[in-house]
């Protein structure tokens, strides 16, 4: 998969790219920008909310758990010097506390969490 971003309409916005989709990204009011889009921060931020919610939703109906929703808030920002998400997770549904446990390890092993959890590599080119 290849994501690409070039400039949009406003002063700092964005237009992103992921395959067939399209979104926005923009800086606030407060740095410039138009606040026309979610500033990148949010969107790693959604990343890890999207991917939590699909990652213990598909575990559930595998294993028949009587899971009718998963809710979760992400708050995030600098925090001792370097940067922190909190990550709140609510799980609707007739689940023990034995089931929510592993709900809960398993929404510690979704994909973009282990990503952001362990060392990255960013390796530049440019042009």
């Amino acid at each position: 998969m290849e994501v690409t971003a070039q400039k949009g309409e406003g002063k700092l916005q964005q237009v992103i790219t992921i395959g067939r989709h399209q979104l926005l990204s923009d800086a606030p009011e407060a740095f410039g920008g138009e606040d026309s889009g979610a500033e990148p921060h949010d969107l790693l931020a959604a990343a890890l909310a999207a991917c939590t919610t699909l990652t213990v939703t598909m575990y559930a109906r595998r294993k028949g758990l009587a899971l009718e929703d998963v809710r979760v808030r992400i708050t995030h920002g600098p925090k001792d010097g370097g940067y922190a998400f909190q990550r709140h997770i609510e799980y609707v549904g007739a689940l023990g506390p034995e089931e929510r446990q592993r709900l809960t390890d398993i929404a510690n092993k979704c994909p973009v969490h282990k990503t952001l959890s362990g060392a990255i590599r960013i390796e530049t080119q440019a042009a």
